[in-house]
């Protein structure tokens, strides 16, 4: 008889290859490297070594194209704190329009707020709409923890501005328009792409670019962004944008009128 020790919950962080993953594990203490767990119709997560930042690399074993049996089994990971169970409505609503590849582990809330439609109406008024990429990473979420900021490591992703969009930016610049970026994810890839000089290149890679209060803005000169949580590095990122006070005044304001927080919660507009 085969021993079984319960239910695990596998969360895919970051593909290495099509069936070698960076995962968490829940609970992680059942997965240790060697250990080897059934998974529905047919597939076999074999835990290959710990990562980097406290998860696992696993390689797993199917008879077939992974990535297909992923979005045939898997569940959208929604946020711990919409707690309810995932509906198949999730996977379109908690993804954003402009959302193209694979590889971000949760959707940038700011991008949540626009549709097709609104888009169109935002061009119709004379603005262009351009896209950048970047991959929300778990680090995201994690909270600053080191009493000095300049010590605290921040998490790497992967993030690409193309050449066209990097013309289209560099354009409006020399024109004296402003730059919106929706989104911190959009700022961390702007800025990523940026020189000295305020020219933005194309560009691709990873950036653990940190912005806290002290930072020069390069490129964005209005930021649209959800409310984010308490000593987290988003929180610091808008913070340099305005200033700690400011944020400690639009917080307070969107406690008295009971704005809502997160991923599926209000907006606001810094300029």
């Amino acid at each position: 008889k085969e021993k079984t020790e319960g239910r695990l919950e596998i969360f895919l962080v970051k593909a290495i290859s099509e069936k070698r993953w960076e995962i968490l594990v829940k609970p992680g203490r059942k997965a240790k490297p060697g250990a080897r767990f059934k998974m529905q119709n047919g597939a076999i997560c074999h835990i290959i070594d710990y990562s980097d930042d406290g998860g696992r690399i696993a390689e797993f074993e199917y008879d077939g194209d992974f990535m297909k049996y992923i979005e045939a089994n898997g569940d959208v990971p929604l946020p711990p704190y919409i707690d309810r169970e995932t509906k198949e409505e999730d996977k379109e609503r908690y993804q954003t329009v402009f959302a193209e590849k694979s590889g971000a582990v949760a959707a940038p809330t700011a991008g949540l707020h626009f549709t097709e439609e609104l888009l169109e109406k935002i061009r119709q008024k004379g603005v262009k709409v351009e896209k950048v990429l970047l991959h929300v990473g778990i680090g995201t979420f994690r909270p600053v923890k080191a009493e000095i900021i300049e010590e605290h490591s921040m998490h790497k992703e992967y993030f690409e501005v193309s050449a066209a969009t990097a013309e289209v930016i560099n354009t409006a610049k020399k024109e004296n328009k402003k730059i919106f970026a929706v989104g911190t994810t959009s700022v961390r890839a702007l800025e990523s792409a940026t020189d000295d000089n305020g020219i933005i290149n194309a560009k691709s890679g990873d950036t653990n670019i940190f912005i806290y209060p002290g930072y020069k803005y390069k490129m964005v000169d209005a930021l649209i962004t959800n409310f984010h949580l308490p000593k987290s590095s988003l929180l610091m990122l808008v913070s340099a944008f305005s200033s700690l006070e400011n944020m400690k005044r639009c917080y307070q304001t969107a406690i008295e009128n009971s704005f809502r927080f997160y991923s599926y919660g209000d907006a606001m507009l810094i300029i």
